[in-house]
Order: structure tokens, then sequence, then C-alpha cells
């Protein structure tokens, strides 16, 4: 693989006169002389650590990678070698043996219809908290409670006093009439209570722990259910267990891949800015979730180079949370618990071998340093979009005051992308790293952040060509491919297994090559089950309290503690 990008690099297309061979010499010249002023890359840009500085101080010291990156272009337009998508052939854009799989969610002849497993007089309702893609799998959850309750679902209701302050119903954002029909063989959902019960009392509130099975809501909510008749599950995330039976799997997977569409004018725009990026990229282009929120950035606990400037800001914002334990920036690199910064992202996917002629679509928030921190990004990418680059703001109007429609919009092209990338593992990049698995192993590239933070670190006097080559080797099992994890491991909605079949005529697959991925997978990802960036473990002792046991939750269940890093 290294060999064949460094061909393409240094291609030797004939230019078409002695004097274009004079320009070029003269150009790759000056280029060399410039890399001997250049800092040593251990050192580039590093100036005294007391000096307050802006966060594009790991951009300094990953300067001479990107020089190197960037050198290499101009020696390939030079030479007149064009500066295509990619430098590795087709295998970057889609996965080799996806076609041989399909997503297979059908119940079974022995699943019980809506009518015979729900009893009449149970009502459950939900309140779905956090960002969009949290939210979504509050909604999906909810319709597997309620099929394990045998009650009927009321359409759930969307947190709008969380850190987002999106005053959005379900029907803002969701198909409210089709997921109800779509649903109706599985599980009976109404818009709202009828008016006998609404009028009889007031719901009762239960707070159900996280990861709950289908007999912890048998004997935690079921009885309150069958005295009450309704009930209202608050705080409504990561409520359901992640390993359930295969037939609830696969009704989430209906829900999830099926049911739950956006509306028609969220639908619409989506489409929009899809054509528009593929009129502008030629047909296919990469989409970048990239989430690098002073907020998000200031939870996480670690430390991205931008001296005292950066502590004493972030730090000022972590003490929102007087749960937190005190940071360790050494301890969450090693863990693989920091996201890429844009520049790192850049760098990792330049040297996957995708070409500065790759028309990137990026999906964000407030980028912490702004224009400055994604400058590098983007001179590596310089083909580089966004929603409001795409859009005109008349266009853009009726979604602007609602971060979860602007989120909306964002899911629509990253799904449809022909590569997703994500510099984290937060709730949308698990969702659509499940869904285009899916819909045929479309190409998706998570970080393989324990080992790629340990290279960025330990990079000094490293070569382009040996960097690319140990990011290539660190990214196996990172690339969207099947297999990559074994049955029953990881998040079933990163990796919803039970709903993926095998072609009965599909190619036989390298089985050593399919173990060592599986074992690289499962060992970088150790440790990293636990909500990267978005919950954290639970105190002994707190996860089986329902709100009706304790007034005020425990501290993970403090306002913003979640849903500022959730999305």
């Amino acid at each position: 693989m290294g060999s064949r990008q460094r061909r393409r690099y240094h291609g030797g297309c004939a230019a078409p006169g002695a004097a274009a061979c004079w320009a070029a010499a003269l150009l790759l010249l000056m280029l060399a002389f410039h890399c001997v002023l250049s800092p040593p890359l251990g050192h580039g840009g590093r100036s005294d650590p007391l000096r307050p500085q802006s966060p594009t101080f790991v951009s300094n010291n990953l300067g001479e990678l990107r020089r190197n990156v960037l050198a290499m272009d101009t020696n390939a337009h030079a030479s007149n070698v064009i500066c295509d998508g990619s430098k590795m052939g087709e295998e970057l854009w889609d996965s080799g043996t996806g076609n041989d799989f399909y997503g297979c969610s059908n119940a079974s002849t022995e699943f019980a219809g809506a009518e015979a497993n729900t009893e009449s007089n149970r009502y459950l309702m939900i309140e779905a908290s956090g960002g969009l893609n949290q939210q979504r799998t509050g909604i999906i959850d909810a319709v597997v409670a309620a099929r394990i309750l045998k009650a009927t679902l009321v359409i759930p209701k969307l947190d709008q006093k969380s850190f987002w302050e999106d005053s959005s119903d379900f029907a803002d954002i969701f198909d409210a009439d089709y997921f109800i029909s779509s649903l109706s063989e599985d599980v009976k959902i109404i818009q709202q209570l009828p008016d006998r019960i609404s009028k009889k009392s007031l719901p009762y509130k239960i707070r159900v722990p996280r990861k709950c099975t289908p007999l912890c809501y048998e004997n935690r909510v079921l009885p309150a259910l069958s005295k009450k008749n309704v009930v209202q599950l608050t705080k409504f995330d990561y409520r359901v267990s992640n390993r359930l039976e295969t037939y609830l799997q696969k009704l989430r997977c209906r829900v999830n891949y099926h049911a739950l569409r956006f509306t028609e004018t969220i639908h619409k725009m989506g489409e929009i800015l899809v054509q528009r990026m593929r009129e502008k990229s030629g047909g296919r282009f990469i989409a970048l979730h990239l989430r690098f929120e002073p907020d998000m950035l200031a939870f996480s606990g670690c430390y991205f180079g931008g001296g005292e400037t950066e502590r004493r800001e972030l730090g000022t914002i972590r003490k929102r949370w007087k749960t937190l334990h005190e940071a360790n920036p050494d301890r969450e690199r090693r863990h693989g618990k920091c996201p890429l910064t844009p520049e790192e992202v850049g760098l990792m996917l330049r040297a996957l071998g995708f070409g500065r002629g790759v028309h990137m679509y990026v999906a964000s928030g407030d980028v912490y340093g702004g224009e400055e921190t994604l400058a590098p990004l983007k001179a590596l990418f310089p083909n580089f979009y966004s929603k409001e680059t795409l859009a005109s703001k008349e266009e853009l109007e009726p979604f602007l005051p609602f971060s979860s429609r602007m989120a909306a919009l964002d899911f629509v092209v990253c799904d449809q992308s022909n590569v997703f990338v994500t510099n984290n593992n937060g709730n949308m990049a698990r969702m659509l790293a499940g869904r285009r698995r899916y819909f045929g192993h479309n190409r998706t590239i998570r970080p393989n952040t324990r080992k790629l933070n340990s290279l960025f670190l330990n990079r000094t006097s490293m070569s382009w060509d040996s960097f690319a080559s140990k990011v290539q080797m660190f990214q196996k099992g990172f690339m969207g491919e099947p297999n990559e994890v074994e049955p029953g491991r990881g998040g079933f909605y990163e990796y919803p297994l039970d709903c993926i079949c095998k072609k009965s005529n599909a190619r036989t697959e390298h089985n050593k090559d399919t173990a060592d991925i599986m074992e690289n997978h499962l060992t970088d990802r150790e440790g990293r089950d636990l909500d990267f960036m978005e919950h954290t473990p639970l105190p002994a002792g707190s996860s089986n309290e329902t709100e009706s046991d304790y007034s005020h939750g425990n501290g993970l269940d403090i306002p913003e503690m979640d849903d500022v890093i959730s999305d």
C-alpha cells in the first residue's frame, strides 16, 4: 500500500518541454531549502509553554507532517500529476465485501402482533433527553420497552429544557403518522393519552437505571403500570440493555432504520444539500462529523496543546460539572478518550490515501479556536463545505432556531456521503456507523484514537511514508468493514449484527485477515464501551434507584451533565 502511495505522489508524467522541466526542478529546490530551514518535526512551532497560546499550538507541532503533504501536492502538480480524489484506488471509497451482506430486520412468524401483545389500560410515556441522536436512542428503546411491558406507547416527548434549548416536538422532526403506521404490527402507538385517562390522574413517574434488562422492566415498572395504568419514564436515554433477545434487537432495527424518518421539510432540504455536494464534487464526497466544541473538550479532560490559555478556558468550563474527577489529560489520551483535532483528522485521511482533490462536507458545531483551528484541515482539503456554505440564509432560515433540525440536515448528508468520517465516538457517529452497516457497509472511518493519539505524540523525526504506513496499519478494523467485531460485542446501535445477514452466494472470507482485524479492533476499543465523552460509569449503588426513590437524582443526572456533550 505504501509503495503505491509513493509512486502516485512522485509519479513521473513527462513535462511538455524543457522550460517546464527547469521550472519544476527550481520549485523542488526551493521546497528542499524550505524544509532544511524548517524546525525538526518534534519541535516544530514549539514555544514557551508558559506563554498564552491558541488551540493551533497542536497544529504547529504537526506542521512538519502537514508541510510534507502540501509539498508533495505541489511536486505532483509541478510534474503534471493530477491531484485527484484519492491516492490508493477505489478500495478507499468502498468496502470490498460489503455487498455480501444485507439488512434483515423482519419479524419472524412467531412474533405476536401488536393487538395480541397489548394489554388494555397500560400506557407508557417517555421523555427523551439530550441532543437529536441521543433522543433517537430513547425513542427506539421506548418502542422496545412498550413491547416488553405489553403497553400502548404514547408518541415520545422530546426534552425541551436541556442544554440544547430546542423547542421542537416529535412531529417537528420525525414523520409521526408514518412512525405509528409502520410499527402498527409491532407496538400500539397513539398521539396522546385518551381523555378518560389523562383527566383521571397525572402519570406516575419513574426513572429506570441505564441498560435496564427486560426482567428489570418487569420488576420495576410493570407493578406500577398495572396499578397506575399510566407510567412516564423520565430522562429516557440508554435505559434499555444493549444486549437483548434477537427478536427485540430486530424490533430496534425496524424502528431505527425504517419507522423513524425525518419530516418532508427536513428530508427535502437535506437532499438539496446532498445534490449540491455531488454537483461540486463530480459525484462522490467525504462527510466529516467534527466535534470540537469548547464544552465537549472541557468535559473530555483532554489537553490539545493550547498552553495556559487552553487550560484556563477549558478548566473554567469544566468547573460547571461538580462531580467530574480532576482532569488527567495523559491518561485520557492513553486510553483513546481524546477526539482528534481537525488537523489530525486531515492528516489521518491524507495518510490513508485521500488526496487534496477530495470534496469534504463538514458537520460541526462551534469549533474551539474557530477558523484558526480549521485552517490546517482546509489546507489539506481545500474543497471544504458545510450546510452554511451550500445553502442560502433564506433556505436555512426555517431550521436555524432549532439545533435538532439543523443536526437532522447534517445527518441526511452524512448518511448519503460516499465516505463518512468522525473524530469522536458520540451518538451521531454511532448511529450513522450502524446505519451504514445495515444498508450495505458503506465506507465509515472511525479513528483508532488509542493508537493514533500515541502516534501523533511520538512522531519525532518520522518521515511521511513511515507515518502513513503506521496510520494505515492502525486503522485496520476501523474502516467500516464487515466482521470488525464478534457477535455480542460492541454497542448495538454501532454494530447491529443481529440485523445483518450474509447473502447465500457471498464470497469466502479470508479468515486470517478477518481474525486479525477483529483482534486489533477489540484490543484497541477495550475500555471504550462507556459512551465515550457522553456518560461515565454510575456510582456504586445508584443505578437501581427510581425517581420515586430520590427526588434529586444522582450526580450523573444533573441537567447538562450528559446533554451538553451528547449529540
